[in-house]
């Protein structure tokens, strides 16, 4: 009622809310009614039922659901391929592999034991990465790796797919990726310590002693504290080491001396290039400083008491005491001139070289496959291995240089080397040696780990 009040007050000001002419307020009085009439309606409904005295009605409905296994699979999503990558580990086997690999696929295990390029998996080297695609039961889809198959054809990838209820393989080419990558180290022990130690592989160290081996013997003559710098190329494809390739540059400061090489592309040379000193000089001396990469001289070029007769005689050689097997190398570009067995020398071979120089290799154990007299050899190449063949009281190689069939120290001997570069090469070349100096430059003392890699 309080509300109606104020409603009927209202009505008794409406002159003054809707002006004083008559039909203004003949519609102002029925809108007045009309509100009344409302707000009264509103104030008399009744209350609204209880919810609990409403009726319910349960409604039932049969729904259609898949009830045959084809019914079933047709909703499920199609079947999934997983991927899965693992590294050939030391004493793996065919199965320890594959097992690491979610392959669970005889049929697959026995296609590889028995195709012959398949077969390649199992000759994989420890760290080497094989990636493959199975199916969910285990099956294999396809197994792919990279092997390294020499110089010439270096890299090459070994696939082996499915192929309905068979499978094959094939190789296919590797896409590989060259870096240049730099490093340094200082000599504690050893060269091969010291290589460890700066995370270079054993073929670049190799790479090093035959580098320099022509000034420094690496068994005798290396001092603490010596120190030297590489830059060498790597192979890689994907993102995996792949192999090593050779020293683009190198330098080794042995003592109070440094030595320095750089390798220079000749299209015209055999073996595609060379090293040359920072000048332009070839670095390939005539001969090698010694026939063996590592051992220690047990006798030199000078006056001793013989061990076996007991007199007082001229040595005219020099001994490198070696385990027997140890492989000997020719100490220079010639032909063989001597191979066989002679006297106190036991099995010999003599290399008569340009000129009037040769050398003689005595007490060997063998000799290597394939020589023979008038043969051809290459400074470097293997032709023989130490024994203790002949007037030998242990395992040894005897070596003599001789200039005109007369002895010489082949420790001291003075020999050249081979033509410098000029002209246009020379210009060539001297571009290749200041990027490497620039390298250098980089590998100080401070930075002795550094590895960089680029194009």
């Amino acid at each position: 009622m309080h509300a109606i009040d104020k409603l009927l007050k209202l009505g008794s000001h409406s002159k003054l809310l809707f002006g004083s002419s008559r039909k203004t307020r003949i519609v102002s009085g029925s809108a007045f009614f009309l509100a009344v009439c409302a707000f009264g309606a509103a104030g008399v409904a009744p209350m609204a039922p209880d919810a609990a005295d409403l009726p319910v009605k349960s409604i039932t409905q049969d729904l259609m659901l898949p009830s045959l296994p084809e019914q079933i699979a047709a909703l499920e999503p199609a079947t999934q391929n997983y991927m899965s990558e693992d590294k050939v580990r030391p004493g793996d086997t065919l199965a320890t592999l594959l097992n690491r690999l979610g392959i669970s696929d005889d049929a697959a295990a026995a296609f590889i034991k028995t195709d012959r390029t398949a077969h390649g998996i199992l000759q994989l080297k420890p760290g080497k990465l094989v990636q493959a695609q199975t199916a969910g039961n285990g099956s294999l889809q396809w197994l792919s790796t990279t092997v390294v198959d020499g110089r010439d054809n270096p890299v090459k990838n070994i696939v082996i797919k499915r192929d309905g209820q068979s499978f094959k393989a094939f190789e296919s080419p590797a896409n590989i990726e060259k870096r240049v990558e730099m490093r340094s180290g200082t000599i504690k022990s050893s060269l091969f310590a010291a290589t460890d130690a700066a995370q270079i592989p054993d073929t670049i160290a190799t790479q090093i002693v035959n580098m320099f081996a022509t000034n420094i013997d690496f068994a005798s003559d290396l001092r603490r504290g010596d120190r030297f710098n590489v830059v060498y190329e790597t192979f890689w494809q994907g993102g995996e080491y792949v192999r090593t390739g050779r020293i683009l540059a190198a330098e080794f400061r042995n003592g109070n001396a440094t030595y320095q090489s750089v390798w220079f592309d000749e299209p015209s040379s055999r073996q595609g290039g060379g090293y040359y000193g920072f000048d332009g000089k070839s670095l390939k001396k005539a001969f090698l400083k010694s026939p063996l990469e590592f051992s220690r001289i047990s006798s030199g070029f000078s006056m001793r008491l013989h061990p076996i007769s007991g007199l007082w005689k001229q040595h005219k050689g020099v001994d490198f005491a070696a385990t027997i097997g140890t492989p000997i190398h020719a100490s220079g570009d010639g032909v063989i001139d001597f191979i066989g067995g002679q006297k106190g020398y036991g099995n010999a071979v003599v290399i008569k070289h340009w000129s009037n120089y040769s050398t003689a290799y005595a007490h060997m154990s063998r000799f290597a496959a394939g020589l023979r007299k008038g043969s051809k050899v290459s400074q470097g190449e293997i032709i023989g291995y130490v024994g203790m063949t002949g007037w030998a009281t242990g395992p040894h190689l005897h070596y003599e240089f001789r200039v005109n069939n007369e002895p010489r120290d082949p420790l001291s001997v003075d020999v050249p080397n081979a033509q410098p570069l000029a002209g246009a090469e020379l210009q060539r070349f001297r571009i290749v040696a200041n990027d490497m100096t620039h390298r250098f430059a980089l590998l100080t003392p401070q930075d002795k780990n550094m590895e960089l890699a680029s194009k």
